[in-house]
């Protein structure tokens, strides 16, 4: 069968681009190789990041670099096969940091998180999934009374672009949350127009079950070769051959893999992050997300449990598992909250694909004609995903976008 438009990518992004573009009356393929919601969209934090309009840049600062040398942190680790072949991104990355370069980065990156839970609420509307949402932010702890201090500031310049916070001391911690041991800490920020979600990966599915009811396709192939066609694409997958007259690579950490057989080489690399559940009790209810700022991990409500989330991993997309990260983590969460029982016998782990200047990739392709590109995420292509859908349907049906878009353009990297 032919297709107007096949999204290769059953992510947050992925799914969000279908379903902008069969509501827009196009006949779409959202394909992959596993359903929408069963990879890295399964495995994040569950926040709708209102709050996020910082990136986060590659250390510069000597003490920072002493810091991460080690390599027994919990916010990031690394491996020396990774370092070796994504050197030419992370050099690239280091470039970008520079206090100029992020200053110019993050207000461009900034158009995108302004919409990000308006976008988001489109499609919850429409998706029926407004069970799965809580409204009431998520809680950011401090351990240091000067990175306290700074984040206070920084809460209060974000106020101008409409991110909204609260101030808590640990008695007013404590009250929020009475269930958490917060010796240790100096106090939080609470955001309070940032999402909880409660199961992220429902949240894609009922997202995709949408774009089915619009008579959107959804297939799980294995993408084996893409071949551009006088009139239009061929996609060959271990299971059939479909047709389109345009084509969306939106397959996070894998986009690379599709598009370098086209001619094409972005700069995209992979951080892995893991997570693992807790079974919730009397004594470990908690009703916020809370990250610890000066250790880098999150800890969830979530259906299936108490989410604890790491730091990211610098590694190859095939690399074993390394629990090691996550096991000094959860010696950290314990102190706070009590966790017993896994859920899971075996930690979830999952790439998050990111670009060196800390935007995404969202835009045509330069080499070939009805190709676009959207991927590059980082940690928040689930907070983005509604958003970039909007964007690539508008890009698509040649309408005004909502934000300037040569921001995002492939060909930045050109040079």
């Amino acid at each position: 069968m032919r297709y107007e438009v096949i999204v290769i990518g059953a992510g947050m992004v992925g799914t969000s681009i279908a379903w902008h573009l069969q509501k827009n009356n196009s006949n779409v393929l959202l394909l992959d190789k596993k359903l929408p919601g069963s990879e890295t969209s399964y495995g994040n934090a569950g926040l709708i990041q209102r709050e996020a309009i910082h990136t986060h840049p590659f250390p510069r600062q000597l003490t920072e670099m002493i810091r991460v040398l080690p390599n027994q942190g919990t916010d990031i680790r690394y491996r020396i096969p990774a370092i070796l072949r994504y050197h030419q991104a992370l050099l690239q990355y280091w470039k970008y940091s520079t206090p100029a370069s992020v200053k110019k980065i993050e207000s461009e990156w900034q158009t995108l998180i302004e919409h990000c839970t308006s976008e988001h609420q489109t499609m919850i509307s429409a998706s029926g999934a407004d069970e799965l949402i809580t409204r009431d932010g998520w809680l950011q702890l401090h351990r240091s009374e000067e990175t306290f201090k700074e984040a206070q500031a920084s809460a209060i310049d974000a106020h101008n672009q409409g991110v909204e916070h609260n101030v808590l001391n640990l008695e007013e911690l404590k009250a929020m949350e009475p269930r958490a041991n917060f010796d240790g800490f100096v106090g939080a920020i609470h955001w309070l127009n940032s999402w909880q979600v409660s199961n992220p990966s429902s949240l894609v599915k009922a997202y995709a079950k949408n774009f089915q009811d619009m008579q959107g396709t959804i297939k799980e192939n294995d993408v084996k070769e893409i071949v551009k066609e006088a009139d239009g694409w061929k996609i060959t997958t271990d299971k059939d051959t479909y047709y389109s007259d345009k084509l969306v690579i939106a397959a996070g950490p894998w986009s690379n893999d599709l598009i370098r057989p086209l001619g094409y080489n972005l700069p995209l690399f992979p951080m892995r992050g893991y997570h693992q559940h807790f079974k919730v009790t009397d004594k470990n209810t908690i009703h916020h997300s809370m990250f610890d700022m000066d250790k880098g991990f999150v800890m969830g409500p979530m259906q299936q449990g108490i989410r604890i989330t790491t730091g990211a991993e610098m590694t190859t997309m095939n690399a074993p598992k390394n629990f090691g990260q996550l096991q000094t983590v959860l010696k950290l969460a314990r102190k706070i909250l009590p966790l017993e029982d896994a859920v899971e016998s075996e930690a979830w782990a999952g790439s998050r694909p990111c670009m060196p200047d800390m935007k995404p990739v969202i835009g045509p392709a330069d080499k070939h004609d009805n190709l676009w590109f959207a991927f590059g995420h980082s940690h928040q292509g689930f907070t983005l995903g509604p958003m970039t859908g909007r964007l690539v349907e508008e890009m698509i049906h040649d309408k005004p976008a909502l934000v300037d878009l040569a921001p995002f353009s492939a060909q930045r990297f050109s040079n």
